[in-house]
Order: C-alpha cells, then structure tokens, then sequence
C-alpha cells in the first residue's frame, strides 16, 4: 500500500480532447464476463476503433458491483442483470464522437443476449481527487499474487508515462478476464489525493494493456476513507 500526508488541491480546467460518451441501452440480462465479446461486437460496428489511440471500452456494471470496489463472483456462467438505469460507456476522442454515435439504433448480439444501443450523450471527465480503475492487467513477468510488486509496476508505469508520483495507492482483488488467447490476470486500483488535473490525466491514459476490453480505464470513486479502513481491518 502508497500511504502519504493530505496535500492542498489546485483547480484545473476539465479538457474535453477526450471524453465518455454514454450510451442509453436496453438489455435485460448479461454473462458477467461479457469483456471480450462486448469488445467484439464494438469492434464489428465500429472497425475504426482498432487504430484509434485513445478509444477504451468500459465493461456493464450493475447496482450490485459495490460502486466498482467489490464484484459479483463469476462461477463460469453467472449473469449481470441490468435495471433500465444501465448504461454503456466509450472512452472516445472528441474527433471521433459522431463518428461513435453511429451505434445508436443497432442491437449487438452479446454471447447469444440482445444489448439494444440507444442515444449517447458526452460526459466530461472528473476532477475528483480518487480515481479508481476496475482493471488493470498485471504486467508479464509479475507474479499475480503479488499485491506489492504490481503496486510497484503500476507506480512505476505512471511515472513513466504521465509524470506522475503516486502518494496513495490501494489495490483490489484479483480478477481474470476469459480470452481466447488465455485468461487476462487483472487487479482492481484506487488512486488519491490526486491534483485536478492529474485526474483528468489519469482518465485520458490507460493504465497496461487491453483498452477495449475495459482494462486500465480509471473512473471517479466518490472517496477511498472507507475503502481505506476495510483494507486495514482485513489485515488485523
């Protein structure tokens, strides 16, 4: 765990070179792992998004995923039931948002389940200082159990990508996302106590690899105290 001092926030202007496009979607019921053929039918509609740097694919959460920190476990072939305040995301670039509006009006078949795409409407980033990614592909020769060596790697990308010093950083349960190729190991990541703009910088940059299959993408978190304490109470 990174653990450091409180430190002042400054005030940043929210850019808008990259956004969410939110799209409103009706679609009963999901498998719960549904990253790589969400992926895949995104990638068919759109095949742009292939060679567009900067696109990420959000996976469907329901109520039930605890705000993103704790996630329904997948026994194989557990299914994301989705109220009508569901919604699908793309992380887009602001030169290609018509060009996504396109999916509006189509159904895609997700493992054998209709997901009826409706209208989308753009959302700015959040300068909320807590940032939080579901996840995060364990980089190649880290051993996944290993919660202080992918902090570490983790930190280590951030710096030398974004410039950024990592001053508190939790880190989730393991997750493996199915693929064809094998299984992606992922962890769940919280950052804090970030400066405005490094928020935004942390929403437009991924974190590791596989964008389009929700991996890497960071998302608001409202706070990280209690997140925080029920960390520490497991660990007593």
């Amino acid at each position: 765990m990174f653990w450091e001092e409180d430190k002042d926030e400054s005030v940043s202007q929210v850019s808008d070179e990259v956004v969410d496009l939110v799209y409103q979607i009706r679609c009963k019921c999901l498998p719960l792992d549904h990253a790589f053929a969400l992926s895949g039918a995104i990638r068919s509609a759109l095949p742009w998004i292939e060679d567009e740097p900067g696109v990420g694919i959000h996976l469907i959460h329901g109520a039930e995923s605890g705000n993103g920190w704790i996630r329904p476990e997948d026994d194989g072939g557990a299914l994301l039931h989705l109220s009508r305040r569901s919604r699908m995301t793309l992380r887009m670039p602001k030169a290609r948002i018509e060009d996504a509006r396109a999916l509006s009006g189509q159904t895609l078949d997700i493992d054998g389940y209709r997901l009826a795409i409706g209208e989308a409407k753009v959302k700015l980033f959040s300068t909320l200082s807590t940032q939080f990614a579901r996840y995060v592909v364990v980089p190649a020769g880290i051993d996944r159990t290993d919660e202080e060596a992918f902090m570490a790697a983790a930190a280590e990308q951030l710096l030398r990508t974004l410039g950024l010093r990592v001053r508190k950083m939790l880190c989730g349960r393991a997750h493996a996302l199915r693929h064809p190729d094998g299984d992606l190991h992922t962890r769940s990541v919280m950052l804090a106590d970030l400066e405005p703009a490094d928020a935004i910088k942390v929403q437009q940059q991924a974190l590791g690899d596989h964008r389009l299959l929700g991996c890497g993408l960071f998302i608001p978190h409202k706070g990280i105290s209690a997140v925080h304490q029920a960390t520490s109470d497991k660990k007593t």
